[in-house]
């Protein structure tokens, strides 16, 4: 019986590290029946929206997708098609786990984090009303009387929902991930010393729900202490839960405490519907000259296999990956001692060293 994904190539270097990726997927000899779909930027200019429903209804059939990356406007433009995914979708969880490879540049050893973090609500919820629009000013108005405070009339608003619904089933997942992964420990991050009534009620929802896990051990950290920590001593964590904000900025530290975002892979979990993609942008100035990391997206690949209950193939691909990254001769620019080093390997020159690994193991 084959699987049959939804491909999402995405856009920038997107194509090219879903080429490397497809190849070594393949390779493993599982079979795959890919359908492939278009989103993002261009996608955007010949039919008016970066996700177009064809995408939403592909991975509806399919159940699950593979996405390369896709550029999201900064300060204009469409919303992240990442975003509308999530919602568009239920994709609850974001889960990115960041492992230490050997070879890989980095000040930090045997890290081993998984970040859980909650995707649908809080200030990324998409709830914002522009400067000066007669949304804006009403919702001015109506939070100084309301509150008391006094908003300046040149502000934009974003609005930061956290629900018991949400945080139950986030904090259930990290604790859930934990218990089948033999994880020792989940730590809820927050902010509830300032923020009492969204991040005080997560961190209220996080201790019920570790109550019902007394097999897991549970702390909870400030958010701005979480960050000094991760630098400090990084080896006292293990799995990380948080709200979506904070879980974007974590991930992307932990990803430095790994050698960065080129190693650092993800997934997008509902109750029905699963979205593997690598944590990096599109980085659409190196488009076409197929010299990107394709690591971090080969990696979402190995978390889907896991998905698919392949878990035989993806620790033999994950072993090939780490053995051509430990031997440092067929890595991208990125991995080299030096950005200008005339030996590093192109993307597709990666994907034919992760296959011959393959084969050997």
């Amino acid at each position: 019986m084959s699987y049959k994904i939804t491909f999402i190539k995405g856009d920038g270097v997107g194509p090219e590290i879903s080429a490397a990726t497809q190849m070594v997927l393949e390779a493993t000899g599982i079979p795959f029946e890919w359908e492939f779909q278009d989103a993002g930027e261009d996608v955007c200019e010949k039919e008016g929206t970066p996700l177009p429903d064809r995408v939403t209804e592909s991975i509806k059939r399919n159940k699950i997708a593979i996405k390369g990356p896709v550029t999201t406007p900064v300060g204009k433009g469409f919303r992240s098609v990442n975003v509308a995914l999530r919602q568009a979708l239920d994709l609850y969880a974001c889960l990115r786990p960041c492992v230490s490879f050997k070879g890989a540049r980095s000040r930090y050893e045997n890290i081993d984090i998984v970040i859980v973090r909650e995707n649908t609500e809080d200030l990324y919820a998409g709830i914002e009303f522009q400067k000066g629009t007669d949304e804006a000013k009403k919702i001015i108005s109506e939070i100084s009387a309301l509150s008391g405070k006094k908003i300046r009339e040149d502000s934009g608003i974003s609005i930061k929902p956290i629900s018991v619904f949400g945080t139950e089933r986030i904090v259930r997942f990290a604790f859930e991930y934990a218990r089948k992964n033999n994880r020792r420990k989940v730590t809820s991050v927050h902010k509830a010393n300032i923020m009492k009534h969204s991040d005080g009620l997560f961190l209220e929802v996080s201790r019920e729900v570790a109550s019902r896990y007394p097999d897991i051990e549970f702390e909870d950290r400030i958010i701005d202490n979480m960050c000094m920590q991760l630098v400090q001593k990084p080896e006292l964590y293990d799995v990380l839960v948080l709200p979506n904000l904070y879980g974007d900025i974590i991930s992307d530290l932990c990803a430095g405490l790994i050698g960065g975002l080129g190693l650092a892979p993800g997934a997008n979990i509902g109750d029905e519907y699963a979205v593997f993609e690598p944590t990096h942008g599109s980085a659409p100035k190196y488009k076409g000259l197929n010299k990107m990391n394709p690591f971090a997206m080969m990696l979402s690949g190995v978390m889907m296999l896991r998905h698919l209950g392949e878990h035989a193939a993806a620790g033999r691909l994950q072993k090939a990956i780490a053995l051509v990254i430990e031997e440092g001769s067929a890595v991208t620019y990125d991995m080299k001692q030096y950005p200008d080093d005339p030996s590093a390997a192109s993307t597709t020159r990666v994907a034919e060293a992760v296959i011959e690994k393959y084969k050997t193991i």
